[in-house]
Protein backbone atom coordinates (compact mmCIF):
# COMPACT_ATOMS: atom_id res chain seq x y z
CA UNK A 1 0.00 0.00 0.00
CA UNK A 2 1.44 3.19 -0.86
CA UNK A 3 0.82 7.09 -0.72
CA UNK A 4 -0.79 9.42 -3.46
CA UNK A 5 2.36 11.33 -3.63
CA UNK A 6 4.45 8.27 -3.24
CA UNK A 7 3.14 7.29 -6.82
CA UNK A 8 5.56 6.55 -9.42
CA UNK A 9 5.21 9.29 -12.68
CA UNK A 10 3.84 6.32 -14.52
CA UNK A 11 0.96 5.63 -11.99
CA UNK A 12 0.10 9.28 -12.38
CA UNK A 13 0.20 9.39 -15.92
CA UNK A 14 -2.06 6.34 -15.77
CA UNK A 15 -4.22 8.58 -13.54
CA UNK A 16 -4.16 11.37 -16.42
CA UNK A 17 -5.22 9.18 -18.84
CA UNK A 18 -8.26 7.08 -17.15
CA UNK A 19 -9.20 11.10 -16.48
CA UNK A 20 -9.63 11.55 -20.17
CA UNK A 21 -11.70 8.45 -20.98
CA UNK A 22 -14.03 9.38 -18.41
CA UNK A 23 -13.94 13.16 -20.17
CA UNK A 24 -14.43 11.47 -23.46
CA UNK A 25 -17.32 8.91 -22.60
CA UNK A 26 -19.32 11.85 -21.53
CA UNK A 27 -18.21 14.64 -24.75
CA UNK A 28 -21.79 13.74 -26.20
CA UNK A 29 -23.76 15.65 -23.18
CA UNK A 30 -21.21 18.54 -22.68
CA UNK A 31 -22.29 21.27 -25.57
CA UNK A 32 -26.07 20.78 -24.77
CA UNK A 33 -25.45 21.73 -21.59
CA UNK A 34 -23.09 24.78 -22.40
CA UNK A 35 -25.66 25.73 -24.08
CA UNK A 36 -28.82 25.69 -21.58
CA UNK A 37 -26.02 27.78 -19.43
CA UNK A 38 -25.79 30.22 -22.23
CA UNK A 39 -29.54 30.31 -23.60
CA UNK A 40 -30.96 31.44 -19.54
CA UNK A 41 -29.32 33.89 -17.10
CA UNK A 42 -30.63 31.91 -14.26
CA UNK A 43 -28.65 28.80 -15.34
CA UNK A 44 -25.53 30.35 -16.18
CA UNK A 45 -24.03 29.92 -12.48
CA UNK A 46 -23.10 26.75 -14.28
CA UNK A 47 -20.30 28.29 -16.00
CA UNK A 48 -18.58 29.23 -12.19
CA UNK A 49 -19.14 25.61 -10.51
CA UNK A 50 -16.89 23.94 -12.38
CA UNK A 51 -13.93 26.68 -10.88
CA UNK A 52 -15.40 26.82 -7.37
CA UNK A 53 -15.42 22.51 -7.29
CA UNK A 54 -12.11 22.75 -8.77
CA UNK A 55 -10.73 25.21 -6.43
CA UNK A 56 -11.98 23.32 -3.52
CA UNK A 57 -10.10 20.12 -5.12
CA UNK A 58 -7.27 21.68 -5.21
CA UNK A 59 -7.15 22.62 -1.69
CA UNK A 60 -7.61 19.38 -0.38
CA UNK A 61 -4.40 18.00 -2.88
CA UNK A 62 -2.00 18.31 0.27
CA UNK A 63 -4.59 15.91 2.18
CA UNK A 64 -4.79 13.38 -0.20
CA UNK A 65 -1.03 13.48 -0.78
CA UNK A 66 -0.90 11.19 2.85
CA UNK A 67 -3.40 9.02 2.54
CA UNK A 68 -2.93 5.55 0.93
CA UNK A 69 -4.25 4.35 -2.16
CA UNK A 70 -5.73 1.47 -1.78
CA UNK A 71 -8.96 1.14 -4.25
CA UNK A 72 -12.46 -0.16 -3.36
CA UNK A 73 -14.11 -2.42 -4.91
CA UNK A 74 -17.44 -1.12 -3.86
CA UNK A 75 -16.13 2.48 -5.45
CA UNK A 76 -15.72 0.39 -8.69
CA UNK A 77 -19.23 -0.40 -8.56
CA UNK A 78 -20.88 2.65 -8.34
CA UNK A 79 -18.36 3.58 -11.08
CA UNK A 80 -20.37 0.74 -13.16
CA UNK A 81 -23.63 1.39 -11.99
CA UNK A 82 -23.24 5.03 -13.20
CA UNK A 83 -21.90 4.06 -16.67
CA UNK A 84 -25.06 1.93 -16.76
CA UNK A 85 -27.23 4.68 -15.84
CA UNK A 86 -25.53 6.85 -18.37
CA UNK A 87 -25.84 4.63 -21.24
CA UNK A 88 -29.65 3.85 -20.92
CA UNK A 89 -29.95 7.76 -19.75
CA UNK A 90 -28.37 8.90 -23.27
CA UNK A 91 -30.11 5.61 -25.69
CA UNK A 92 -33.31 7.18 -24.06
CA UNK A 93 -32.95 10.72 -24.70
CA UNK A 94 -33.31 11.72 -20.41
CA UNK A 95 -30.68 14.47 -20.55
CA UNK A 96 -30.53 15.07 -16.45
CA UNK A 97 -29.88 11.61 -14.91
CA UNK A 98 -27.36 11.27 -18.15
CA UNK A 99 -25.95 14.72 -16.52
CA UNK A 100 -26.50 13.29 -12.75
CA UNK A 101 -24.50 9.72 -14.01
CA UNK A 102 -21.64 11.94 -15.08
CA UNK A 103 -20.88 13.65 -11.37
CA UNK A 104 -21.85 9.90 -9.91
CA UNK A 105 -19.04 8.14 -12.18
CA UNK A 106 -16.60 10.27 -11.01
CA UNK A 107 -17.40 10.13 -7.49
CA UNK A 108 -17.20 6.38 -8.28
CA UNK A 109 -13.88 6.18 -9.90
CA UNK A 110 -11.92 8.26 -7.62
CA UNK A 111 -13.13 6.19 -4.74
CA UNK A 112 -12.16 2.78 -7.29
CA UNK A 113 -9.19 3.96 -8.01
CA UNK A 114 -7.90 5.70 -4.72
CA UNK A 115 -9.60 4.32 -2.12
CA UNK A 116 -11.95 5.37 0.76
CA UNK A 117 -9.52 7.71 2.27
CA UNK A 118 -9.24 9.58 -0.84
CA UNK A 119 -13.21 9.67 -1.09
CA UNK A 120 -13.85 10.73 1.60
CA UNK A 121 -11.70 14.32 1.25
CA UNK A 122 -12.62 14.67 -2.31
CA UNK A 123 -16.08 13.75 -2.06
CA UNK A 124 -17.28 17.57 -1.47
CA UNK A 125 -15.51 19.17 -4.24
CA UNK A 126 -17.07 15.94 -7.34
CA UNK A 127 -20.46 16.09 -5.40
CA UNK A 128 -20.69 19.93 -5.72
CA UNK A 129 -20.43 19.65 -9.73
CA UNK A 130 -24.05 18.62 -9.41
CA UNK A 131 -25.34 22.10 -9.20
CA UNK A 132 -23.71 22.54 -12.56
CA UNK A 133 -26.67 20.54 -14.05
CA UNK A 134 -29.80 22.36 -15.13
CA UNK A 135 -33.22 21.18 -13.52
CA UNK A 136 -35.34 19.89 -15.72
CA UNK A 137 -38.27 21.82 -17.52
CA UNK A 138 -40.96 19.58 -15.60
CA UNK A 139 -39.20 19.56 -12.35
CA UNK A 140 -39.21 23.45 -12.58
CA UNK A 141 -43.27 23.64 -13.79
CA UNK A 142 -44.02 21.09 -11.11
CA UNK A 143 -42.61 23.38 -8.52
CA UNK A 144 -42.97 27.21 -9.95
CA UNK A 145 -46.16 27.46 -9.98
CA UNK A 146 -47.00 27.25 -5.82
CA UNK A 147 -44.21 29.57 -5.71
CA UNK A 148 -45.28 32.45 -8.34
CA UNK A 149 -48.70 32.15 -6.57
CA UNK A 150 -46.99 33.02 -3.14
CA UNK A 151 -44.84 35.44 -4.52
CA UNK A 152 -47.95 37.27 -5.58
CA UNK A 153 -50.23 37.02 -2.99
CA UNK A 154 -47.41 38.11 -0.56
CA UNK A 155 -46.42 40.86 -3.10
CA UNK A 156 -49.94 42.25 -3.90
CA UNK A 157 -50.13 42.54 0.44
CA UNK A 158 -47.33 44.48 0.51
CA UNK A 159 -48.18 46.54 -2.32
CA UNK A 160 -51.34 47.00 -0.87
CA UNK A 161 -49.67 48.28 2.10
CA UNK A 162 -47.78 51.17 0.43
CA UNK A 163 -51.42 52.91 -0.29
CA UNK A 164 -51.31 51.63 -3.94
CA UNK A 165 -54.63 50.54 -5.74
CA UNK A 166 -54.17 46.83 -6.67
CA UNK A 167 -56.25 43.52 -7.66
CA UNK A 168 -54.52 40.08 -7.57
CA UNK A 169 -56.45 37.36 -9.81
CA UNK A 170 -54.31 34.31 -10.17
CA UNK A 171 -50.70 35.38 -11.15
CA UNK A 172 -51.80 38.70 -12.43
CA UNK A 173 -51.82 42.38 -10.61
CA UNK A 174 -53.88 44.36 -11.75
CA UNK A 175 -53.00 48.38 -11.25
CA UNK A 176 -54.88 51.54 -12.26
CA UNK A 177 -53.10 52.20 -15.21
CA UNK A 178 -51.70 48.96 -16.42
CA UNK A 179 -51.43 45.03 -15.54
CA UNK A 180 -48.41 42.89 -14.45
CA UNK A 181 -47.94 39.18 -14.47
CA UNK A 182 -45.31 37.30 -11.97
CA UNK A 183 -43.84 34.84 -14.49
CA UNK A 184 -42.77 31.42 -13.98
CA UNK A 185 -38.92 33.17 -14.06
CA UNK A 186 -40.42 35.08 -10.96
CA UNK A 187 -40.95 32.01 -8.99
CA UNK A 188 -37.82 31.84 -7.30
CA UNK A 189 -36.73 28.55 -8.25
CA UNK A 190 -33.57 29.05 -9.64
CA UNK A 191 -32.58 31.40 -6.97
CA UNK A 192 -33.41 28.89 -4.32
CA UNK A 193 -30.83 26.50 -6.93
CA UNK A 194 -28.27 29.70 -7.14
CA UNK A 195 -27.96 30.65 -3.33
CA UNK A 196 -28.23 26.75 -2.82
CA UNK A 197 -24.97 26.29 -4.46
CA UNK A 198 -23.23 29.26 -2.71
CA UNK A 199 -24.22 27.76 0.55
CA UNK A 200 -22.71 24.76 0.32
CA UNK A 201 -19.70 26.79 -0.75
CA UNK A 202 -19.61 29.03 2.53
CA UNK A 203 -20.81 25.72 4.73
CA UNK A 204 -17.70 24.24 3.32
CA UNK A 205 -15.80 27.22 4.38
CA UNK A 206 -17.38 27.89 7.90
CA UNK A 207 -15.58 27.05 11.35
CA UNK A 208 -18.88 25.66 12.92
CA UNK A 209 -20.07 22.45 13.31
CA UNK A 210 -22.38 20.31 10.92
CA UNK A 211 -25.38 22.34 13.06
CA UNK A 212 -24.06 25.46 12.18
CA UNK A 213 -23.68 24.41 8.70
CA UNK A 214 -26.97 22.74 8.08
CA UNK A 215 -28.40 25.42 9.03
CA UNK A 216 -26.47 27.71 6.47
CA UNK A 217 -27.63 25.55 4.04
CA UNK A 218 -31.34 25.16 4.52
CA UNK A 219 -31.29 29.32 5.34
CA UNK A 220 -30.44 29.89 1.74
CA UNK A 221 -34.65 28.58 0.59
CA UNK A 222 -36.30 31.43 2.72
CA UNK A 223 -33.53 34.46 1.81
CA UNK A 224 -34.33 32.96 -1.80
CA UNK A 225 -38.15 33.54 -1.39
CA UNK A 226 -37.42 36.78 0.21
CA UNK A 227 -35.49 38.59 -2.02
CA UNK A 228 -37.55 37.17 -5.26
CA UNK A 229 -40.55 38.34 -3.28
CA UNK A 230 -39.07 42.21 -2.90
CA UNK A 231 -38.06 41.17 -6.75
CA UNK A 232 -41.86 41.59 -7.31
CA UNK A 233 -43.05 43.75 -4.96
CA UNK A 234 -40.58 46.13 -6.53
CA UNK A 235 -40.93 45.38 -9.84
CA UNK A 236 -45.16 46.37 -9.32
CA UNK A 237 -44.63 49.68 -7.44
CA UNK A 238 -42.37 50.90 -10.17
CA UNK A 239 -45.26 49.23 -12.57
CA UNK A 240 -47.70 51.31 -10.96
CA UNK A 241 -45.58 54.90 -11.66
CA UNK A 242 -44.15 53.68 -14.56
CA UNK A 243 -46.32 51.28 -16.95
CA UNK A 244 -45.47 47.27 -17.66
CA UNK A 245 -42.62 48.24 -19.37
CA UNK A 246 -40.33 48.12 -16.19
CA UNK A 247 -40.96 43.86 -16.40
CA UNK A 248 -39.56 43.67 -19.71
CA UNK A 249 -35.98 43.87 -21.08
CA UNK A 250 -33.09 45.38 -20.02
CA UNK A 251 -34.99 46.45 -16.48
CA UNK A 252 -35.96 43.08 -16.10
CA UNK A 253 -32.87 41.20 -16.29
CA UNK A 254 -31.25 43.98 -14.16
CA UNK A 255 -33.60 43.50 -11.70
CA UNK A 256 -33.04 39.89 -11.44
CA UNK A 257 -29.22 40.67 -10.86
CA UNK A 258 -29.31 42.98 -8.73
CA UNK A 259 -31.98 40.81 -6.27
CA UNK A 260 -29.58 37.86 -6.57
CA UNK A 261 -26.75 40.04 -5.32
CA UNK A 262 -29.40 40.94 -2.49
CA UNK A 263 -29.52 37.44 -1.83
CA UNK A 264 -25.86 36.95 -2.19
CA UNK A 265 -24.92 39.59 0.99
CA UNK A 266 -27.55 37.81 2.81
CA UNK A 267 -26.49 34.85 2.83
CA UNK A 268 -22.89 36.27 3.03
CA UNK A 269 -23.68 37.66 6.38
CA UNK A 270 -25.08 35.04 7.79
CA UNK A 271 -22.14 33.44 7.02
CA UNK A 272 -20.05 36.38 8.69
CA UNK A 273 -22.03 36.32 11.67
CA UNK A 274 -22.28 32.45 12.60
CA UNK A 275 -18.21 32.88 12.22
CA UNK A 276 -17.57 35.25 13.93
CA UNK A 277 -20.24 33.82 17.01
CA UNK A 278 -18.03 30.81 16.56
CA UNK A 279 -14.49 32.58 17.45
CA UNK A 280 -16.23 34.02 20.34
CA UNK A 281 -16.89 31.01 21.48
CA UNK A 282 -13.48 29.69 20.94
CA UNK A 283 -12.07 32.75 22.54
Amino acid sequence: MIKYRDMSSREKLKLFVITLLWFAIFAPIYPEMVREWLSHSDNSHGFIVPLVAGYFAWERMKRLGSVNISGSWLGCATFLLALAMYVVSFAGGLAFPARIAMVLSLFGLVWCVLGNEAIRIMAFPILFLLFMIPLPYSLINYVSGPLQLMATIISANLIGFCSIPVFREGNMLYFVGTQLEVAEACSGIRSIMALSMLAFAFANLSRTGWKGKVILVISAIPIALAANIVRVTGTGILAHFFGDKVARGFLHEFSGLAIFLLGFLVLFGVFSMMNKKKNLNVK
